[in-house]
């Protein structure tokens, strides 16, 4: 093979626009956010990449320090008229504000690769204090290692357009008073970190000398890249080898017979010692010692896996490639990563740092709270999406466990059946009978879609959570028999006005119970309401932690006045003197009455003229007298006591039952001014003291700082979105 000293390289299809474009988001750190298509060289500290990068650069870094080791370097070459040498300092992803500022201020130009060579010393003096870093000349510095990154901006009309980062070498062994095994770990993490995108080629620098199979930096790039789709290996020192069975290993190398990568290796010379001189001077020095690879076995390899001026054409038809694949991906990234990224400020809401911002923040969401209130209560499911979920659909939930509360209490809350239908009764009534229950007599209420208890235990002293009832019993004449006899007095012809309160608190004695199971499921609906609706309004969970704990407790006192007011509704229907104007009560008891005359005069009863069926039934009037006097003082009695209880118990049961929906229900718990829907308003939200309000709605450390963290994000980000354009 033959390596012209006059060989240009080759032209290469990606537009230096384009490549200019990634080196600006690169300087902008966007590569925090997205993967930006580069080339980045990594190696042990004795690996040859200086060497290498100074060969193909042309930068001459300094020989026998350590002092561009310590961060990242990215050396880029641009096509301009002019000639010139641009260093600069990119601060890292999470730098400071002030130390950012500082490093941005930092500029030095130089005209010649020969006048860098000459300040580059001084240059990294000054960089090393300006990041902090600790060396002899700064004993000061915080840090061995630093995240900013030295940009070397390289310009010239005969500049290929390139840009390669240099990632500071794995080492094995500390330096006592330079380097700990923290640093040996920050190191790897940084060169894990910096290879890790599926964007990055991956220079994995390895010395010809030594065995690549004992080379940690190609471990860590397997890591990386499992595949191998993405690493190029560059050998170094192949002019060290002296040995032909040492060459013949590294030509097998790269022929691919071992180890192999699907982009392949390169093999390089390292450059002398002497070629710090003009840059013609270090070509033609470098050209010399390339002639090495004219001879055997170096001869059987192609032209373009030897030699830097291939491998300077290699780098640029990569990094070419993978920015052309990328680069129309990275337009809709960023614009997604920046939507993504301004969601989240808004989700985060205002700021909240003085009194009135916390205020105006939580008026905004107990304002939102109660529109869905609104909602809630008028069955206005199209008012928001979240009323996809079955929890905010409160009037559906409540309507639905009242009617069955209506059901369950028609039929199992009296503790007798009643002897007798008056003919008045509701279909629900008729039916009654038919109602199944456990063979023991205990009827296990059935609620479907109401929330388990044991998921709200701040309502454990609040509600009830057995819902079994005692199906009624039959017997009700002999049960009155047993009241009669134990309450009567001195009563002629009639009987006293205790002994109907006494039996009808008797018959309502579940009512209690009942009324207080239904308050306990429609708690348990509107405290399942009230927690998911906060969940819709108030995104950030520092702030609904608060807010919840902090409404909670007051929502136990409205729960407990809500469930006191039904247990007075039963307290007064069940301990005051039964009375009522409803004139279904007089109906009733007439109607009753009169069932029972009908069924003694049953047997009576005959046809005027037998065998024609269409005739009414008669009966003599001796019979309706005997009928009616015919019966003991005290058969009289009870029966009238059933038939006037009976007649109450009807009007009196529909009577509560409108009365716990309408008082405890609607206005105590849903509509009323004291509602706990009404707690969490606006004007709570203004009744709040300064202290309560910091507690509830001031933004944590933690939200300040992902704050800021948004809106450097989104500022970098439409920044980008120009660059990109």
């Amino acid at each position: 093979m033959g390596l012209k000293p006059g060989d240009q390289p080759s032209l290469h299809l990606t537009s230096p626009g384009r490549l200019q474009k990634i080196d600006q988001l690169r300087e902008r750190n966007i590569g925090a956010y997205l993967p930006l298509p580069q080339l980045v060289a990594v190696g042990d500290q004795s690996s040859g990449k200086s060497s290498l990068l100074e060969s193909l650069t042309g930068i001459p870094f300094p020989r026998g320090q350590e002092l561009c080791t310590r961060y990242a370097t990215q050396i880029t070459h641009r096509r301009e008229a002019y000639r010139q040498i641009d260093i600069r300092i990119i601060a890292g992803p999470h730098a400071v504000q002030d130390h950012k500022t500082k490093l941005e201020s930092y500029l030095k130009q130089l005209e010649t690769t020969a006048q860098l060579g000459k300040e580059f010393p001084s240059i990294l003096t000054e960089i090393n204090a300006l990041m902090g870093i600790r060396t002899i000349d700064n004993p000061a510095g915080e840090n061995t290692f630093s995240e900013d990154v030295l940009k070397i901006e390289k310009c010239g009309p005969d500049e290929d357009y390139l840009t390669i980062i240099d990632v500071p070498g794995i080492f094995r062994t500390t330096t006592e008073g330079v380097t700990t095994n923290r640093d040996k770990e920050l190191v790897k993490n940084m060169v894990k970190r910096y290879i890790k995108d599926n964007r990055t080629i991956i220079l994995a620098v390895l010395p010809s000398n030594v065995d690549v199979a004992t080379q940690e930096i190609l471990t860590l790039a397997e890591e990386a890249d499992a595949a191998g789709d993405r690493t190029l290996g560059i050998l170094t020192k192949a002019d060290l080898l002296k040995e032909l069975s040492a060459k013949s290993a590294v030509v097998s190398l790269l022929e691919g017979k071992r180890k192999p990568l699907k982009l392949g290796y390169h093999v390089v010379t390292n450059r002398g010692g002497d070629d710090h001189g003009e840059e013609e001077d270090a070509s033609a020095a470098l050209r010399e010692r390339e002639t090495m690879f004219l001879e055997d076995p170096w001869d059987r390899l192609p032209d373009d896996r030897v030699g830097i001026a291939s491998l300077r054409e290699r780098l640029g038809d990569l990094l070419g490639e993978i920015t052309d694949r990328a680069f129309p991906k990275l337009r809709t990234e960023t614009r997604d990563r920046l939507a993504n990224a301004e969601k989240k400020l808004k989700d985060l809401g205002t700021p909240r740092q003085t009194e009135r911002e916390q205020q105006q923040y939580l008026v905004g969401i107990a304002s939102q709270f109660q529109a869905i209130v609104r909602a809630a209560l008028d069955a206005d499911y199209s008012a928001h999406p979240a009323f996809s979920r079955d929890e905010l659909r409160l009037i559906t939930a409540v309507i639905n466990t009242t009617e069955q509360f209506n059901v369950n209490f028609q039929n199992f809350a009296r503790t007798y059946h009643f002897e007798s239908k008056t003919g008045i009764a509701t279909e629900e009534e008729e039916d009654e009978e038919d109602t199944k229950d456990d063979d023991d007599g205990i009827l296990h209420l059935d609620m479907p879609g109401i929330p388990d208890p044991g998921d709200f235990p701040d309502l454990d002293r609040i509600i009830v959570t057995d819902w079994a009832v005692q199906s009624p019993k039959t017997g009700i004449m002999k049960w009155i028999d047993t009241v009669y006899h134990r309450s009567r007095g001195l009563d002629l012809g009639t009987f006293g006005h205790g002994i109907l309160s006494t039996a009808f608190r008797e018959q309502s004695a579940k009512w209690e119970m009942m009324t207080k199971q239904y308050l306990s499921l429609v708690i348990l609906v509107v405290h399942r309401f009230v927690l998911a609706a906060l969940e819709v309004v108030c995104v950030d969970t520092q702030v609904l932690q608060d807010l919840s704990s902090t409404v909670l407790g007051d929502l136990g006192a409205k729960y407990e006045t809500c469930m006191n007011q039904a247990i007075l509704l039963v307290h007064i229907e069940r301990q005051l003197k039964p009375y009522t104007l409803n004139h279904y009560f007089n109906v009733n008891q007439q109607k009753s009455h009169g069932v029972r005359i009908k069924q003694t005069l049953q047997s009576k009863a005959r046809r005027e003229y037998p065998g024609d069926e269409k005739r009414p039934l008669v009966v003599k009037l001796g019979d309706v007298e005997d009928a009616i006097t015919n019966k003991s003082n005290a058969e009289h009695a009870k029966e009238t006591i059933h038939d006037i209880l009976e007649a109450y118990y009807k009007v009196a049961y529909k009577r509560f039952v409108d009365n716990v929906f309408s008082q405890a229900v609607d206005y105590k718990l849903l509509s009323g001014p004291e509602s706990p829907l009404r707690l969490f308003s606006e004007q709570w939200v203004l009744g709040l003291d300064a202290e309560k309000l910091r507690a509830v709605a001031g933004e944590s450390r933690r939200t300040r700082e992902r704050r800021e963290r948004l809106k450097k994000e989104i500022e970098e980000l439409e920044v980008a979105m120009q660059i990109l354009r």
